[in-house]
């Protein structure tokens, strides 16, 4: 199941209201956003709003409010309040988890890295002292 969430905003610019919806597809959002400033700015692109523009800074003005979230973004959204970063910070560590799985996999023939926790925390450990250096 992908990770999805729908974001709707409300604004009003020189006389005429806005309600913009979109259906995110979370990881594609990511990849596609290096360095997310916020998901205003990936509604806005989404719905041809120029992102140097006045009506943008209106629109960033107003809450993004969310709902029907999917896969693991459901764990993060909260009375339409979605937690971008800590969703973020989980795709890091999945992420991590596989790549140390590929390690345990390919140099030690471990297919299941979750049934050697010692074995696991040793290279948890040593990936992020890696990071450190």
């Amino acid at each position: 199941m992908r990770d999805s969430i729908v974001a709707r905003v409300e604004f009003s610019f020189r006389g005429v209201n806005y309600e913009l919806e979109s259906q995110l597809d979370l990881e594609q959002v990511l990849d596609k956003f290096l360095d997310l400033p916020s998901l205003h700015n990936v509604m806005a692109v989404e719905h041809d709003i120029d992102t140097y523009s006045y009506i943008f800074e209106v629109m960033e003005l107003e809450p993004i409010i969310f709902r029907d979230a999917t896969g693991r973004a459901a764990d993060f959204l909260h009375d339409g309040e979605f937690d971008l970063e800590g969703y973020k910070a989980l795709l890091g560590e999945s992420e991590k988890m596989d790549t140390l799985r590929v390690i345990a996999s390919i140099e030690m023939g471990i297919e299941n890295l979750d049934k050697h926790p010692q074995l696991k925390s040793a290279l948890m450990r040593a990936y992020q002292l890696g990071l450190e250096a």
